[in-house]
């Protein structure tokens, strides 16, 4: 479940669903709204991991520990059993207590977006380019759905071909995994050549014109983004230390903290 904990963790924090900046806020949790939005529908995972820990800390400790931080702290401990870097944690987060669809379908980075649209959606958060490169290499984890994938396999922006950047080999791969048919819309093709291991892979796949989402393979197309690349894709340390000073900067976006929100009792609902 590490991709999956992960990919909550920074969905959560990307969608600001009320006024003041409120996004790190446990708002994917909630039953309806975001969970319904595009790019979750179908996709997003690993619910039953954080209401099985959050049960048990409402046995421990009632009222205590907000679904925030649990999904917060699960996210880090889901890169580090799996290989990443660790990085230390403020908790205290409280949870808000409204979702929106809207608000994740306009708000949320998606996978045909030009690079120049990501970068302005993280700006929006108070991330920067490197933050864009750095935080892309969470897809060191985990699989995508095919039919996220297959535009670029067998009709590229309308063309009727595969997209031209695309190694040759690792096309005759892919399309192997993600046929051109309906039903393989929901096969799974691995996000980088070690799917289950937190690593620097996923940048020496870029280089080599082998990234899976067309989001990702942007990053070369860019010579600031594609030196950050180069660099992370000869430097795996260099890379973890980066990512965890990413990720302490994504997990404080509009955190809800004193008096406000609430520590819910059940993730999926408010008290």
């Amino acid at each position: 479940m590490a991709a999956s904990l992960l990919r909550l963790h920074f969905h959560d924090c990307f969608v600001n669903v009320c006024m003041p900046l409120h996004c790190c806020d446990g708002s994917v949790l909630l039953d309806g709204g975001e969970k319904n939005a595009l790019p979750n529908l179908n996709s997003a995972r690993g619910f039953e991991v954080i209401d099985s820990i959050k049960s048990n800390l409402e046995k421990a400790c009632p009222g205590v520990v907000s679904c925030t931080d649990v999904l917060t702290l699960a996210a880090r401990e889901a890169v580090y059993l799996t290989g990443g870097p660790y990085w230390s944690l403020a908790f205290g987060r409280r949870d808000g207590l409204t979702t929106s669809e809207t608000a994740a379908n306009e708000q949320l980075p998606g996978p045909f977006e030009p690079l120049e649209n990501i970068t302005q959606k993280f700006a929006a958060k108070g991330l920067d380019t490197k933050d864009v490169v750095v935080l892309s290499g969470g897809h060191t984890l985990g699989f995508a759905q095919c039919g996220v994938v297959k535009p670029r396999l067998f009709d590229f922006a309308g063309s009727g071909r595969p997209d031209p950047s695309l190694d040759a080999s690792f096309l005759q791969t892919l399309q192997s995994t993600c046929p051109n048919r309906n039903e393989s819309n929901s096969n799974l093709a691995p996000l980088d050549a070690s799917s289950s291991k937190f690593d620097n892979v996923y940048y020496k796949l870029l280089v080599n014109s082998s990234g899976l989402l067309r989001s990702d393979q942007a990053l070369m197309s860019d010579n600031v983004t594609g030196s950050m690349v180069v660099g992370y894709s000869k430097f795996p340390f260099l890379f973890y230390k980066d990512f965890g000073a990413s990720m302490v900067k994504m997990a404080g976006i509009g955190v809800i903290t004193g008096s406000n929100g609430e520590v819910r009792k059940n993730c999926r609902v408010v008290n």
